[in-house]
C-alpha cells in the first residue's frame, strides 16, 4: 500500500461542530550537520569526552587530589571531632587484622609472616592513594585461597619457590588493577552478574572451610579447590582422628562465632565483634603454653622486624600466573570497589571507581616491594571500620602503625599460637560468605539468576575455581547475549479515556484499532535481533486479538506503528533490514509508521534514507498522533493511489454494517516538517 498525503481525498463537510486535534511536529535533525557529535563515531567519542573534558578543566590542585587522594580529607580535617574516632577505628581493626593476616597467610600456604608483611606496607600506601575512606585493606580469605589454588600446581609451599611466586603475583595483581584503572576499564566486569559472585564465593567458602579442618582433626589433608578430593581425604584419615586440636579448636570457633553475633546485634557492643579474633588468639596460645599438648601443632618461630625492601623474584613464571592475576583483579573489582562505594554513599562522599581500582593496584605493587602477597579490600574489616565510626585513611594508617608494632615486638609470643586458633579464625570470617539467604532470594525472585547461582557454585565446588568461573561468567554472558538478541516486545494498545498507550498484557483493559498495530521495541535494534523482530512483527499481523479491538471490522492490518522511544541505537544492519521490511511491507498493502525515535536514531535512518523512503509524514512524536492520522487512512484504505479517490470508505461500510457510528476526521493539509492536523467529527464517537 502507498498512500502519499498530498492524494488524500478531503472529506466533506460537515454541519456539526468541529473539535481540531494537532499532530505534534517532529523535528528532523539535518543529516548534513557537520556537527562532530552528529557523527557515527558518537559513542567512541562520548566515551572519552568527559574524560579529556575534564583533563582540560583540571587545576594543579585537581592533580594532587587525584593522584594522592589523601589530601582531600587531609585539608579538611577536624582534628577535635574526627581524631578519636579514627583512632579507636584504626586501633579496632589492628586487633582484628593481626590474627586474620596469619591465618589468610596460612590458608594461601605461606608462613604467617608474610601475612603481617600483607598487611603491613599495603595498609599505609592505600591510605595514600586510596579513595575510600573506610576500606581496610589487607589479606581476605577468597584471594588466598585463589592464590593457594594458583601457585600449589607449580610448587609445593615448603619450598622458597612457592613464596616468590606469591609476591611476584602480588606485583601482576598490581600492574593489572593499575592498567585497568587508569584506562578506565572497569566498567568490563559489570558484565558478571551478582549471582555469579554469589555462587563463587559461597562454593570457594566451603572450600575454605572443608580446607581448615585439617588443623581441627589432627592430621594432613590433600590441597585441593575440588570438594570431592578434600572429602575423600578426609574420609581417608579418619583413623588419625586426634581430640584435643578438635575440642580447642571447636571451642575457639565457637566462641568467635557468638562474638561475631553480640557484635552485630548491637551496635554499642560492635567492638566484641572486632576483638573477637584476638580473644581466640590469646585463649589458644595460653592454652597451648600452659599444658603443653603434643597432638596440637604450633605456628612455631616467626621473624622479628619490619620486611625489607626487594624486587620480586622468578620473572620468569609471570606468564603461568596470568590467568589468576586477572581473576584476583576481577574480585577486586566486584568486592573491593563495591564496598567503596557503598560505604562512600553511606559517608556521603563521592567515589570514582575507577581511581578506586588505580589506589588498590598502587598499593599491591608497593606490598610487593616488600614481601607482601595479593591484597585487596576486605568486607568484614570494612564493615568494622565503618561501624567503628572512621571518617578518613587515617584509620588505615593507625592500623598499619599496630602491624608495624607487631613486627617489631610481638612475633615472639606469636610461636605458640595453636594452628587449630588460626583455622578458627578463617571459619569464621568466611561463615559469612556462604550466602544462603541470596540463594533464597533468588529463587523467589528471578529463577533464572538462580539457575546461575546453582550453575557457578557447583561448577566451583566440583570442577575448581577456575572453571567455575569460567563457566559461571560464561553462562552470565550467554544469558546477556539472549536477552540482546531476544529483546522484550510489546503489542500497545490505548488506555480507555486517555492518549496513553500501554503493553496489552500488562494493561488488559487497553484497547486497539482493526487495521492498526502498534509495536514498541524495548531495546537497541542490531545485528544479532533484528531476525528476531521481524518474525515478531510478522506475528503480530496474524495473532491480533480483535475481540478487544475497536473500529471498523477489517480483515487484515493496514498499519504497522513502531514505537522505538526506548531505542537507543540501530545499526548499519538493522536500517537494511528496516529497508527490505518497508519493501515487503508494501507488496502487502502495509504502511510503516514511526513513533518518537531519538535524535541519534532518527539521524541514522535519515543518513540512511529510510525517512525518505517511507516519508518525513510518517514520523511522529507521539503514538496517538500517528494512530489517529492512520485511523483517517482506515476510513478509505486503497489499493493503490489512483484508485484511492474511487473506492468505497470501509470505515463507513463498517459504521452501516455495526450499526454504529464512528468519527469522520478531515484532514488538514500542513507538510511543515511532516505533520497533518487532523479535525474529527464527533458523533456519538465510540472511538
Amino acid at each position: 500500500m502507498s498512500v502519499a498525503v498530498k492524494n488524500l481525498s478531503a472529506a466533506s463537510s460537515s454541519s456539526s461542530p468541529a473539535i481540531p486535534v494537532k499532530v505534534i511536529p517532529l523535528q528532523h535533525p539535518d543529516s548534513t550537520s557537520s556537527n562532530p557529535r552528529c557523527h557515527h563515531s558518537v559513542p567512541f567519542n562520548i566515551f572519552f569526552s568527559r574524560w579529556t573534558e575534564k583533563i582540560k578543566c583540571m587545576t594543579f590542585f585537581d592533580w594532587i587530589d587525584t593522584i594522592f587522594p589523601c589530601f582531600l580529607w587531609i585539608r579538611t580535617y577536624r582534628w577535635q571531632r574526627y581524631f578519636k574516632l579514627d583512632l579507636m577505628a584504626g586501633i579496632t581493626v589492628g586487633i582484628m587484622l593481626v590474627p586474620q593476616a596469619m591465618s589468610y597467610a596460612r590458608l594461601a600456604g605461606l608462613q604467617p609472616i608474610y601475612g603481617l608483611y600483607s598487611s603491613f606496607v599495603p595498609v599505609f600506601v592505600y591510605a595514600v592513594f586510596g579513595s575510600s575512606r573506610q576500606l581496610a585493606v589487607g589479606p581476605v580469605a577468597l584471594v588466598s585461597l585463589l592464590v593457594s589454588n594458583a601457585l600449589s600446581g607449580i610448587a609445593d609451599p615448603s619450598e622458597e619457590l612457592y613464596t616468590e611466586l606469591a609476591i611476584l603475583l602480588a606485583l601482576l595483581v598490581g600492574i593489572f588493577e593499575c592498567i585497568m584503572g587508569f584506562l578506565r576499564l572497569g566498567w568490563l566486569i559489570r558484565f558478571i552478574s551478582h549471582s555469579v559472585i554469589s555462587g563463587f564465593t559461597t562454593a570457594s567458602a566451603v572450600v575454605i572451610g572443608l580446607s581448615q579442618l585439617k588443623y581441627f582433626l589432627g592430621y594432613s589433608v590433600s590441597r585441593s579447590s575440588k570438594i570431592v578430593p578434600l572429602i575423600e581425604s578426609i574420609i581417608a584419615g579418619a583413623d588419625q582422628f586426634k581430640w584435643p586440636p578438635f575440642l580447642l579448636g571447636s571451642t575457639i570457633l565457637v566462641i568467635l562465632l557468638v562474638m561475631k553475633h553480640v557484635g552485630k546485634a548491637k551496635k554499642e557492643l560492635q567492638f566484641v565483634r572486632a576483638a573477637g579474633p584476638l580473644t581466640g588468639l590469646a585463649l589458644g596460645t595460653t592454652i597451648a603454653k600452659v599444658f603443653h599438648p603434643p597432638s596440637i601443632s604450633l605456628v612455631g618461630d616467626i621473624p622479628q622486624g619490619l620486611p625489607e625492601f626487594s624486587f620480586p623474584k622468578s620473572i620468569d613464571h609471570a606468564k603461568l600466573l596470568l590467568p589468576t592475576a586477572a581473576l584476583i583483579t576481577g574480585v577486586a573489582i566486584l568486592e573491593s570497589v563495591g564496598i567503596a562505594k557503598a560505604l562512600a554513599a553511606k559517608n556521603r562522599y563521592e567515589l570514582d571507581s575507577n581511581s578506586e581500582l588505580f589506589g588498590l593496584g598502587v598499593a599491591n605493587i608497593f606490598g610487593s616491594l616488600f614481601s607482601a602477597y595479593p591484597t585487596t579490600g576486605s568486607f568484614s574489616r570494612s564493615a568494622v571500620n565503618s561501624e567503628s565510626e572512621a571518617k578518613t585513611g587515617l584509620s588505615g594508617l593507625i592500623t598499619g602503625t599496630i602491624i608495624g608494632c607487631s613486627l617489631l615486638f610481638l612475633t615472639p609470643m606469636f610461636k605458640y599460637i595453636p594452628q587449630c586458633a588460626l583455622a578458627a579464625i578463617v571459619i569464621s570470617a568466611v561463615s559469612g560468605l556462604v550466602d544462603y539467604e541470596g540463594a533464597i532470594f533468588l529463587w523467589r525472585v528471578d529463577k533464572r539468576d538462580f539457575t546461575l547461582w546453582t550453575i557457578t557454585s557447583t561448577t566451583t565446588l566440583f570442577l575448581g575455581i577456575e572453571i567455575g568461573v569460567l563457566i559461571g561468567v560464561g553462562v552470565s554472558l550467554a544469558f546477556v547475549i539472549h536477552e540482546s538478541a531476544n529483546p522484550h516486545i510489546a503489542v500497545l494498545g490505548r488506555l480507555p479515556g486517555t492518549t496513553v498507550y500501554r503493553n496489552v498484557k500488562q494493561y488488559p483493559e487497553a484497547y486497539a484499532y482493526n487495521g492498526i498495530v502498534i509495536v514498541r521495541i524495548d531495546a537497541p535494534i542490531y545485528f544479532a535481533n533484528i531476525s528476531y523482530i521481524k518474525d515478531r512483527l510478522r506475528e503480530y499481523e496474524v495473532a491480533i486479538d480483535k475481540r478487544t479491538n475497536k473500529g471498523p471490522d477489517l480483515e487484515k492490518i493496514y498499519f504497522v506503528i513502531l514505537e522505538l522511544s526506548p531505542v537507543t541505537y540501530i545499526d548499519s544492519s538493522a536500517v537494511e533490514a528496516i529497508k527490505k521490511l518497508y519493501e515487503e511491507y508494501k507488496t502487502r498493502d502495509i504502511q510503516l509508521a514511526i513513533s518518537n525515535p531519538s535524535k541519534e536514531v532518527l539521524l541514522i535512518l535519515a543518513r540512511s534514507g529510510i525517512v525518505e523512503l517511507i516519508g518525513r509524514e510518517w514520523f511522529y512524536v507521539r503514538v496517538h498522533d500517528a494512530v489517529q492520522v492512520c485511523l483517517h487512512y482506515v476510513e478509505t484504505p486503497p489499493t493503490n493511489v489512483e484508485e484511492s479517490s474511487n473506492n468505497t470508505s470501509l470505515w463507513r461500510r463498517s459504521s452501516a454494517k455495526n450499526s454504529s457510528t464512528y468519527a469522520e476526521v478531515k484532514p488538514e493539509t500542513n507538510l511543515l516538517e511532516g505533520t497533518i492536523g487532523v479535525k474529527r467529527e464527533l458523533r456519538h464517537s465510540k472511538l
